[in-house]
């Protein structure tokens, strides 16, 4: 079976006085894989700029606007449709010894291959004194670990909004154990990067009916490389695997390779940004 999707993506940017100039990247059109197939989608802003379509380096459509007009508000709307497969997320085979696991991310050539996502950056890089927060058990599968670690990031932090932002440390979001996605994901990331095990900082949608924990705005879950499967997406936010809820836009090695948005405005005084995301799900 599948499902369609609909989400549409609105946001509003305010100025105390007029912008001058203003460039502004949007990563939010839901990607093409084997499980959604994106059918449609439309980006308008209020100031009627033009959409300059492009490929980011990891290989995703984003859009660049860029206003020939002083402004004080402009509004962005974007929709898309898409259909997605129903998954299930378990719908693999684990017949293999532990050791082939460990012999296989531990290869110079897996390592070479996978370097970008085993790389730990400003935010996935833990302390010395958090390293040994949660240790892979090396009698059990990569998987079964992969497994473990996120419901130990799930019960280690609580989700909360606005106690942390794009640039919130992670030993401060392992500290204060409050957060919200990207947090969660960070946090995962650290901890599988130090196993070297490699991951991908996943930005999406969530459709939310299920009663999951998400951001208004848009989700964010990881993508691990488990051996002799391939990518396998994990929610720590959800304490889930990832399935057809989940509504992929792009991946990086953290959030700052896929934003939802950012740019440089040339402006004086106070600004103000209103989001809302809205996705529905209907059967086929």
């Amino acid at each position: 079976m599948s499902l369609e999707y609909t989400v549409t993506y609105c946001t509003e940017n305010s100025y105390e006085n007029d912008v001058s100039e203003a460039f502004w990247q949007f990563c939010i059109i839901p990607e093409n894989n084997t499980t959604q197939d994106l059918i449609s989608w439309d980006f308008d802003n209020s100031l009627k700029a033009l959409n300059e379509v492009s490929i980011n380096g990891f290989g995703f459509q984003v859009v660049r606007i860029h206003p020939k007009q002083l402004f004080k508000k402009i509004t962005f709307k974007a929709s898309f449709k898409l259909i997605k497969k129903e998954i299930n997320p378990y719908d693999f085979i684990l017949n293999h010894e532990v050791s082939e696991d460990y012999a296989t991310i531990n290869s110079i050539v897996f390592i070479a291959d996978h370097e970008p996502f085993l790389r730990k950056t400003r935010f996935t890089k833990l302390a010395e004194k958090y390293k040994s927060l949660f240790l892979f058990d090396s009698t059990k599968l990569i998987f079964d670990n992969l497994l473990e670690l996120n419901s130990w990031v799930f019960e280690h932090l609580y989700f909360k909004v606005g106690v942390t932002d794009v640039h919130t440390s992670l030993d401060e979001i392992i500290e204060k154990r409050h957060g919200v996605c990207q947090d969660f994901v960070h946090l995962y990331c650290a901890i599988a990067r130090e196993n070297n095990v490699p991951v991908r900082y996943v930005s999406g949608y969530l459709h939310q009916g299920n009663g999951y924990f998400g951001d208004s705005q848009m989700h964010a879950w990881v993508e691990a490389f488990v051996p002799n499967v391939g990518w396998v997406g994990f929610d720590p936010t959800n304490n889930i695997l990832v399935e057809h809820n989940h509504l992929k836009v792009a991946h990086g090695k953290d959030y700052h390779d896929c934003p939802p948005i950012k740019g440089v405005v040339y402006s004086k005084g106070r600004n103000t940004t209103k989001y809302v995301v809205e996705v529905q799900a209907s059967q086929q």
